[in-house]
């Protein structure tokens, strides 16, 4: 069951919190781009949130504020992994494809004890996200679709396998159409390892 969580801030950011009732650790989950049609119901953040919530780790959805050229959707997965981490001992983030580019994004700010991305934007608004993942000191994940022509992922991979982070590439496109599970059981064993 889904909990509704109020994140305080200037934005009008809402959130729902999925998964075990007094969970140790928490994943922030940043959707796609909300200007098409992305939203915390997402299908690849609700799988992602059932496979956590098998591992007894919580996940808090949201739904950014209002459109702000990638600048406010940022500030807004900053001010939802605070409120995270006020609440819980360990903080993941996750974020999947423009939702991806604004984890990488918000990281720094955030302070997530790890960060994982799927199909990860390479620009938020005017922000180059490969230039950013330079900036994340958590344990890093990204896993792209080979097929995936829908954003352009490969100088966030490169930078992201150049920092040693964890790159995982499937034989998908950017939807991951059939492959949902196979997806959150990836993101969600390696998010369980770091907030081990």
């Amino acid at each position: 069951m889904a909990d509704r969580v109020p994140i305080p801030g200037g934005r009008d950011v809402r959130a729902v919190r999925d998964g075990p009732e007094n969970p140790e650790s928490i994943v922030v989950a940043c959707p796609p781009h909300p200007r098409q049609g992305g939203s915390r119901a997402d299908s690849r953040l609700t799988s992602v949130a059932d496979a956590l919530g098998e591992r007894s780790i919580a996940t808090l959805r949201f739904d950014y504020g209002p459109w702000d050229d990638g600048r406010g959707e940022v500030t807004d997965a900053v001010a939802v992994c605070r409120w995270a981490r006020d609440r819980y001992d360990r903080v993941g983030l996750f974020g999947y494809s423009f939702g991806g580019g604004v984890a990488i994004l918000a990281a720094p700010e955030g302070g997530p004890d790890a960060l994982s991305v799927l199909a990860p934007a390479a620009t938020v608004g005017d922000r180059d996200v490969a230039a950013a993942v330079g900036d994340v000191d958590v344990p890093l994940q990204v896993v792209v679709g080979e097929r995936d022509e829908t954003v352009k992922w490969r100088h966030v991979l490169e930078a992201a396998r150049e920092r040693g982070a964890t790159v995982e590439r499937v034989g998908g496109d950017h939807f991951f159409a059939g492959q949902r599970d196979r997806i959150a059981e990836t993101v969600a064993s390696w998010l369980a390892s770091e907030l081990a």
